[in-house]
């Protein structure tokens, strides 16, 4: 796996000065600080389906995710070339970041969304008037998301996205139990409000 930006000034350092047989996410930032080819690459195989499956809870297009992860591994090489990386909680920098471009995304991208019906569309045994509606479906309920705030949509993408308790999400956003519980009960009010039944368990 290779990973780099050709740009830069300080190349990334190859060699096995940090092995990273089994990750170890203390090791990871030792060897992210010195940009060791190793370790770089353990932290992106090893976070990446994470970072992933936050943005595309929260980003409707695949192909859009993909890139918006990709980019905040990118970013987080930037920062380390800056000495400016994570110094302790690599995965909380990693979907503090990934929250921060989603957010930048819906703010350039989604202040009029459109999504187009392709017209080769395959035929899987499903009606086209059914594939309509569900496209329908889920512009409104994408729609919804887009109107919550931000923290909300974090929150959610926390919980539904990533499968976080109420405990770890709370400890995630440095916040405390009963302040999670109210932005995803306001977050779930206002998608019922605008899509009917959410279902709250």
């Amino acid at each position: 796996m290779q990973i780099g930006i050709g740009t830069s000034k300080q190349p990334i350092t190859r060699g096995a000065a940090y092995p990273m047989t089994e990750f170890n996410e203390q090791r990871a930032l030792d060897g992210l600080r010195v940009l060791d080819a190793t370790a770089v690459g353990a932290i992106y195989d090893h976070y990446f389906s994470e970072v992933y499956r936050y943005v595309r809870y929260r980003i409707s297009d695949e192909t859009v995710a993909e890139d918006i992860a990709s980019d905040v591994f990118v970013r987080l090489l930037d920062a380390a070339r800056r000495k400016q990386g994570p110094q302790t909680n690599l995965h909380g920098w990693l979907i503090a970041t990934a929250s921060n471009v989603v957010n930048d995304h819906h703010r350039r991208h989604y202040r009029r969304p459109v999504e187009a019906l392709s017209e080769s569309m395959p035929d899987h045994g499903t009606s086209v008037h059914a594939e309509v509606d569900a496209r329908e479906q889920n512009r409104v309920v994408r729609g919804a998301l887009a109107q919550l705030t931000a923290e909300q949509q974090h929150v959610l993408a926390l919980r539904f996205g990533q499968g976080y308790s109420i405990e770890e999400t709370a400890a995630f956003l440095n916040k405390n139990i009963n302040a999670i519980k109210a932005l995803q009960f306001r977050a779930l009010a206002s998608l019922q409000r605008q899509i009917g039944e959410v279902n709250y368990e």
